[in-house]
């Protein structure tokens, strides 16, 4: 019970990020200052969350280290511009989950993002479950 409980809280988490991520990237709900950067921030931390809800028995740390990973692989991933990628990354689910094109600052973003997750997760989901 205490799991499925758990797994429910980071559900809601990643329906979260999605929500507000979208709202970031689609709407005027933000400051274009402030949605620039949220967007990536969100992403980061719905992988977080996803990785959380799919692996809840690995430890905080782990989950950290796969989120870092797999958020700073996808950027890596945009230095390879083919065709056939491109042409996926030129669609709207496709620019969102694969990105555009390589930027340093989107790694501070995933950063951010990442360590801000951690941060709910140990102090508010982890705490009291």
């Amino acid at each position: 019970m205490r799991e499925l409980k758990a797994m429910g809280k980071y559900l809601l988490l990643v329906l979260s990020c999605i929500f507000l991520g979208l709202a970031s990237r689609f709407t005027n709900a933000f400051q274009a200052g402030i949605a620039v950067h949220l967007g990536d921030v969100l992403w980061a931390s719905m992988i977080y969350f996803l990785f959380r809800l799919s692996f809840y028995r690995k430890s905080l740390h782990i989950t950290v280290g796969m989120s870092f990973v797999f958020c700073f692989g996808i950027e890596a991933s945009q230095l390879y511009q083919s065709e056939w990628i491109t042409s996926i990354r030129n669609t709207m689910i496709g620019g969102l989950i694969l990105g555009r094109g390589f930027l340093w600052i989107d790694l501070l973003r995933y950063s951010v993002g990442i360590l801000l997750a951690f941060m709910i997760d140990r102090y508010s989901v982890n705490k009291k479950l």
